[in-house]
């Protein structure tokens, strides 16, 4: 990785033009651009070009978070495949640290570089050194995320109407709720004609798996208020036809959760609101009511009942909480 005139190359030795600009802002506020590209026997065009033209936004959006920051750390200095070793990795996960950057954060860039670092390994553009065995690549326990339904309630019936924006956020969490805990994305590209016969049918994003919600009324209700009469979708966060869809849906995503987060802090939340809160509480409420797991993990979309289990594992310690009360009071 090295300067350039026109800002960070990110690529290693031998990796091909054309390249895919990434407009971004400089650590001295100036824009640059970060330009990612993939070796020539890989494609014919860059990873991140590539990996969109087959649908793989996400991954394509991940690989330029990673090394818009990897190239943040690196200032001035450039970086050949062979100069990657464990020293440089753990002086950038010291970089990341000193930033606030939190463990599970700091090791979804590691596995992101890492998986960089292992394409140039696999096409002998340098051999592998293992640079992240002393850095952390794990995943710890998600902080428990879920709200009881008082809460729910709560969210639903406050008073919002002198706060559009806030307003707006708060019905798109609460349709994610009345939908299962439908994730954002799913909901960005709800179409009109998903709706038919009572029924919301639509493929998740993330698995491609198809699924099915009984349209009820709480549902319509917030459909009917927002005007979507100028697209496609059935709510309004994709509004403009002539603009870039998953840009949309970014930038909304990130107004929501902002909104969000201040709404909780207004209703006293111990946890940070966003829309990820939505479908741990329709999961671990849905467990409350005693509903079989398999019913939960059908309704969430979860390839296994074991992703579920784990799933709710996260999000609920109440038993081992209890039993472990019980055996400190039989001391």
């Amino acid at each position: 990785m090295r300067r350039t005139r026109h800002g960070w190359d990110t690529s290693f030795p031998g990796w091909t033009v054309p390249d895919v600009p990434i407009p971004r802002k400089t650590w001295c506020g100036s824009t640059s651009h970060l330009r990612i590209r993939e070796a020539s026997c890989l494609s014919h065009g860059g990873l991140v070009r590539q990996l969109r033209q087959i649908g793989k936004n996400r991954t394509a959006e991940r690989y330029t978070t990673v090394l818009n920051s990897f190239g943040r750390f690196l200032g001035e200095s450039d970086v050949l495949p062979e100069e990657m070793d464990s020293d440089l990795m753990v002086r950038y996960e010291t970089f990341l640290k000193a930033r606030g950057i939190c463990p599970n954060s700091s090791s979804y860039y590691m596995r992101g570089l890492r998986a960089v670092y292992n394409r140039a390994v696999e096409k002998e553009l340098t051999v592998q050194r293992n640079p992240f065995k002393h850095v952390y690549t794990g995943i710890d326990k998600t902080v428990k995320r879920a709200v009881p339904l008082k809460i729910i309630r709560q969210i639903r019936d406050a008073d919002l109407t002198l706060t559009p924006a806030t307003d707006y956020a708060r019905d798109l969490f609460i349709f994610s709720f009345y939908t299962r805990g439908m994730s954002f994305v799913d909901m960005a590209y709800l179409r009109k004609k998903d709706l038919q016969n009572g029924v919301l049918a639509y493929r998740r994003q993330k698995t491609g798996q198809q699924l099915f919600i009984k349209w009820e009324k709480p549902m319509q209700e917030i459909v009917e208020k927002y005007d979507t009469s100028g697209t496609p979708y059935l709510l309004p966060i994709i509004r403009d036809m002539e603009k870039d869809a998953r840009r949309q849906y970014k930038n909304a995503a990130h107004l929501v959760n902002a909104k969000l987060k201040k709404l909780g802090e207004q209703l006293g939340l111990g946890i940070p609101l966003t829309t990820y809160v939505a479908r741990h509480a329709w999961a671990s409420i849905a467990k409350s009511k005693n509903i079989p797991v398999s019913t939960i993990s059908e309704a969430m979309g979860h390839d296994s009942e074991t992703t579920t289990r784990i799933y709710l594992a996260s999000l609920d310690t109440s038993v081992v909480d209890k039993a472990n009360s019980l055996i400190l009071k039989s001391l």
